[in-house]
């Protein structure tokens, strides 16, 4: 399933003034003339076009409107965008306020040195964001959501709210049921549902076995998913230190899930409680199956812990890359560990890295891809708090894929920001990881759902 494009509305508020004797007439602003709205709508326009060729996610521009009527503007505010981008260059204060719904997402661009300079340049924080007084009054928006003069930063915060976009009400697999890790996860699928929106749709293990038993007994899909695991084992970066039919018997496992999928109208799942359950039904493990399917551009998770989970999905969205549900160690010397038997392999949406295929470590049973990410990649590390309240993220580097006794896809990490206060700071369990840096496309989408963001990598102020 591809994912839905984040529909945009821009709106160019700007009029003409008379001139008017011995009295100021006009307002700051470059625009002065019908010939100089017309510029700056095709400027506008050219510039859409750019930011929507230059961008990996999906972007629909609605065509551009022109207006100055505050009932035309309350109006438009109203209609079915998901984003208001205001090109507010020297309307009054009702223009804007009638085209930002609270219930929508809106930015509001201004000109500085990036063509006629906007009036709303002078007065968007104190007239627009404060209302004239000391505090911020302008329901749906703060002062991260106005941009100066540059698309790249229109850009980073437009990947945010498609993110968020396609995060919102996801409807999610569950197999064995959602769950969430510890104590303290026990409130997680309920979260999920409440703040994320999520459609959990559960399938019992029953259901799940008599599908496998299916699957197992069609002689066509058995011989397409072993001749299919037998190229695999071929591939270059592949190392099979497993036996081979566990394998072939995890590309048929694989099936079963994108049937699942396929059956829910979605592409993303979960597997709950996965080891004990899946193997004797499969005869095998699911580890190689949620690596494979996340390398196809799914969104799939051991453990049904629905703490990790949204950050998961959302940091998938925003990255437009496959993620890594881990599990971190103890941080110390400015480095960690974190570790899984799931791992992607495409870590950077285009390359496979290499891996080893091992059994899972805890049960020595069935296929699980040791990945061996690129030393030097920086990546995106999201720890979700249990109650949902603070997100903790930092930036990492990768500086290590020790093969140690633990599970199976490990590497070490670099951490840009300082060890102890993430010892003090860690909450919850599960990490989620990601190839690059999307920190503050993260913490930007998370304000916008009420949770916070603690971004331990953000520069400390003087």
């Amino acid at each position: 399933m591809s994912p839905k494009p984040l529909i945009v509305q821009p709106v160019l508020a700007v009029q003409l003034y008379k001139p008017h004797p011995q009295t100021s007439w006009r307002p700051w602003g470059g625009i002065h003339t019908q010939e100089d709205i017309s510029k700056e709508q095709a400027r506008i326009q050219d510039e859409l076009k750019k930011l929507q060729a230059d961008s990996e996610f999906a972007i629909q521009t609605r065509p551009l409107v022109t207006l100055s009527d505050p009932n035309k503007a309350a109006e438009l505010g109203k209609a079915d965008h998901d984003l208001m981008l205001i090109y507010a260059a020297n309307t009054d204060l009702r223009i804007l306020e009638g085209l930002t719904n609270p219930a929508k997402w809106t930015l509001v661009f201004v000109r500085h040195k990036s063509g006629p300079v906007y009036l709303w340049y002078e007065i968007a924080h104190n007239r627009y964001l404060r209302k004239t007084v000391d505090q911020f009054g302008q329901p749906g928006v703060d002062h991260q959501d106005v941009v100066v003069d540059r698309y790249d930063e229109l850009q980073w915060r437009m990947r945010a709210l498609f993110g968020l976009k396609n995060t919102l009400g996801k409807r999610i697999v569950a197999i064995g049921g959602a769950s969430g890790w510890g104590a303290g996860g026990q409130k997680a699928p309920e979260i999920s549902k409440t703040c994320w929106k999520m459609d959990i749709q559960t399938v019992d293990y029953p259901a799940l076995g008599e599908l496998i038993k299916k699957a197992r007994q069609n002689q066509s899909l058995v011989k397409y998913c072993s001749d299919l695991a037998d190229r695999y084992m071929k591939e270059t970066g592949i190392k099979v230190q497993t036996d081979p039919q566990y394998i072939r018997n995890a590309f048929v496992l694989n099936e079963v899930f994108k049937g699942l999928m396929d059956k829910a109208g979605t592409d993303a799942i979960t597997v709950n409680n996965c080891m004990g359950t899946i193997m004797p039904l499969s005869e095998t493990t699911a580890c190689l199956p949620l690596s494979l399917l996340n390398d196809s551009g799914y969104t799939a998770y051991c453990e049904s812990d629905f703490v990790v989970i949204p950050s998961g999905v959302l940091l998938h969205h925003i990255s437009s890359l496959p993620v890594f549900l881990n599990d971190p160690t103890y941080p110390h010397d400015g480095m960690v560990t974190i570790a899984h038997c799931t791992a992607p392999r495409k870590m950077d949406g285009e390359n496979y890295e290499p891996a080893q295929i091992v059994t899972h470590f805890e049960s020595d049973y069935g296929a699980a891809p040791k990945v061996d990410m690129k030393l030097g990649t920086k990546m995106t590390v999201i720890d979700p708090d249990f109650d949902n309240k603070v997100w903790l993220g930092f930036e990492a580097e990768v500086i290590d894929n020790p093969f140690l006794d633990i599970c199976r896809s490990q590497t070490d990490i670099q951490i840009k920001g300082d060890t102890d206060e993430l010892n003090a700071q860690t909450r919850g369990f599960h990490w989620m990881a990601s190839y690059g840096n999307y920190l503050r496309e993260t913490g930007y989408a998370l304000k916008k759902v009420g949770v916070g963001w603690n971004n331990l990598s953000r520069p400390s102020k003087a």
